[in-house]
């Protein structure tokens, strides 16, 4: 499914607990980005939005917990905190919080006087029941679930006081409740049947879902009562009156209907069209950078042949990956080496681990034990030198597709068979279910480096309550667990960033990922929108200050 970023700090409180605090501590104001006006805004009016995101199976966040939710449930819910773009963890629906020396109890103060659409009132018993949603494992969670497994209780100490009881220290705790995936809903709502708080959720947001057209469209409302937490979040009532989602798998048609102005704004456009509206023109380009990891490679570790080092430094020593991202990409992103996001200030990356080099490959493979067959592929005990890449084609634009295409015919040079398997969603989780996979490229959004523990600790295995599980590579080391349980669990800001570091470099160091480029949304933003900003929690589209001039 999918994850988050971090911020640390430097203030001298008693005891062990002063990073920790430090980091969860920080506040201000929240960033944004995006389109902008002189022009007084507009009341009214409907927006329309194109995605080519998959359309999700249930727009309640807490269950499952992938991009596609994040991307609109951001419309209707709040979390309990914000992030800033700097990485400063802000008020939401909690406005203000604080630590014990121990780093093991959380009290968040609420905001007063919110309410849900549904006309309930926003209380700690409210937050409480949200955890033991997420927690829930009829709930499904996987993205939400991963982010609150330290919580060990919720209590309601007064209406607008609750406290998190952790089994141990959580330096990531509220970067992982500014995720939308932990964003809180109404109490009564989620005890509906599953099936209705899919269809529609209820939060406290500046829209509210009135309809769900599946395979069309979803339609929000303008919430009468929405009270944003600071000018960053609105400035009251949203100024559209309506939002009219729609789902429009394919680029070209996306991007046709933003330029004959049947939409207002689209995600996921062919680069070249990013890089066309960059120069300027009606059309307006949002570059967001997501935190969390990179885009890459992961290499199944589990089962041959990448259960050999010799074969993963070999592939990732054929890989040719720089022409494609230069030549495909129009320029609008840059080649990674790292596990993280750019975004993240602690990413660590090494370039020298990836410098192509066909005869180190050759030479590597043939210590494996891999013959050259007569059709160029290798084979070993009868068994040909095949890597089967499921790609999911909701999630991997054109251009990426392309990549692959690209790197599949240059490790054939050295004797690797690549098998490029297009899928919808739904098949892409089950081929990883399956195990049917030795490379995928999947990428993860969370914010913070706390993404590493997500996705390489031996644990990351086993799957969340909804059946998926995050450490594709399928590492299982020890002394990797330990190191990124320091990073987890340090009250030392020097400590903790050091484990990142360390930890970044295991993985680099057994060629388990192939590093290919910093995830990134792209928006087109229509000449009739002003007002359109970017959430800075997990890169999503905000509109709650947005209106049209129609």
């Amino acid at each position: 499914m999918q994850f988050s970023h971090r911020t640390f700090l430097t203030r001298a409180l008693p005891g062990a607990a002063a990073a920790l605090a430090a980091a969860l501590l920080l506040s201000g104001c929240s960033g944004s980005t995006g389109t902008s006006s002189n022009s007084s805004p507009v009341r009214g009016g409907t927006l329309v939005y194109a995605t080519g995101d998959a359309e999700p199976d249930c727009l309640d966040p807490h269950v499952g917990g992938n991009y596609p939710q994040a991307l609109l449930s951001s419309q209707y819910l709040e979390p309990l905190v914000g992030r800033t773009s700097s990485g400063k963890i802000v008020p939401r629906l909690a406005k203000s919080w604080k630590v014990s020396s121990d780093g093991k109890t959380v009290d968040f103060t609420l905001r007063s006087g919110v309410t849900f659409t549904d006309g309930t009132a926003l209380t700690a018993n409210v937050v409480k029941a949200n955890i033991e949603h997420l927690q829930n494992p009829d709930t499904k969670s996987s993205t939400g679930y991963l982010a609150v497994t330290k919580v060990s209780s919720v209590e309601a100490v007064s209406t607008h006081h609750a406290r998190f009881h952790l089994s141990s220290p959580d330096s990531a705790l509220l970067e992982s409740l500014a995720q939308p995936w932990n964003a809180i809903e109404s109490a009564k709502a989620l005890t509906r049947s599953q099936k209705e708080n899919c269809e529609s959720p209820v939060g406290t947001g500046p829209f509210k879902v009135t309809s769900w057209k599946n395979q069309q469209s979803v339609t929000l409302v303008r919430n009468p009562n929405y009270r944003p937490a600071s000018a960053s979040y609105g400035t009251g009532v949203a100024n559209l009156s309506k939002i009219v989602w729609r789902f429009i798998p394919d680029s070209s048609t996306r991007y046709a209907a933003l330029k004959s102005g049947e939409v207002d704004v689209i995600d996921n456009p062919q680069p070249s069209t990013v890089a066309s509206a960059l120069k300027g023109g009606s059309i307006t380009a949002v570059q967001a950078p997501r935190p969390g990891s990179s885009n890459r490679l992961e290499l199944n570790m589990s089962k041959a042949p990448f259960n050999d080092k010799r074969v993963r430094e070999a592939f990732v020593k054929a890989a040719v990956v720089n022409p494609g991202i230069t030549s495909l990409f129009s320029g609008t992103v840059k080649r990674s080496y790292s596990p993280l996001s750019s975004v993240e200030p602690l990413a660590y990356s090494n370039s020298s681990l990836f410098k192509t080099s066909l005869s180190k490959a050759r030479k590597l493979l043939d210590e494996a034990g891999w013959k050259t067959g007569s059709d160029g592929i290798r084979t070993k005990d009868g068994q040909r030198l095949t890597v089967t890449l499921p790609v999911s084609t909701n999630q991997s634009i054109p251009a990426e597709q392309s990549l692959f295409e690209q790197i599949q015919a240059s490790v054939k040079k050295v004797g690797f068979e690549v098998k490029i398997e297009p899928l919808d969603l739904s098949s892409w989780y089950s081929a990883l279910a399956k195990n049917a996979y030795d490379a995928v490229s999947a990428p993860y959004t969370k914010i913070g480096p706390d993404v590493l523990r997500i996705l390489y600790a031996s644990d990351g295995t086993v799957p969340a309550p909804s059946g998926y599980f995050a450490n594709h590579a399928q590492i299982k080391d020890a002394s990797l667990d330990s190191v990124l349980q320091e990073a987890s669990t340090s009250l030392n800001t020097a400590q903790r960033n050091a484990a990142v570091k360390k930890a970044q470099q295991t993985v680099l160091n057994a060629y388990a990922i192939l590093p290919l480029y910093d995830q990134q949304n792209n928006f087109l933003v229509g000449s009739r929108v002003h007002g359109f900003r970017i959430d800075h929690a997990v890169s999503t589209p905000s509109f709650a200050a947005a209106w049209v001039n129609r």
